[in-house]
């Protein structure tokens, strides 16, 4: 029988992430790393749509070898968490985890496009002018 292989991608800011899913045992490597190595608060957004696809779904039977690259630390983590997500859904093919997904963080499934704002010209920030004070 030929193994199921499931490829999602997932973008923040600048990172890109390429997420391979392949029935296994429930490993999961971020550029050939184990994600358990993270620092806690990247780790517990990793495992956010793991949690939440084995509350749905039950066991969690598939490994995950996640690729990024660009972008600063955090990007790269929600870049990563997105493919992931992403790559569950088309592994499970449930509606149920979809809904699920949503209900939860819009940003599981759909990209966040949000980027920072460009400086302005003649000026040291982003918004609004500096005051002027004629003292």
């Amino acid at each position: 029988m030929a193994q199921i292989k499931i490829i999602a991608s997932g973008k923040k800011k600048t990172a890109i992430a390429r997420a391979v899913l392949t029935e296994g045992d429930g490993k999961i490597n971020i550029n050939k790393k184990n994600y358990v190595n993270l620092y806690f608060l990247d780790k517990l957004q990793i495992e956010e749509p793991l949690r939440i696809a084995e509350r749905v779904l039950g066991k969690i039977n598939f490994n995950v070898n996640i690729t990024v690259r660009g972008g600063g630390d955090k990007g790269q983590i929600g870049a990563a968490r997105l493919a992931l997500a992403r790559a569950i859904v088309g592994f499970s093919k449930s509606k149920e985890l979809r809904k699920a997904f949503a209900d939860y963080d819009k940003f599981l499934l759909v990209a966040d496009i949000r980027r920072k704002e460009a400086y302005k010209p003649g000026d040291s920030k982003a918004r609004r002018k500096r005051q002027k004070s004629y003292r």
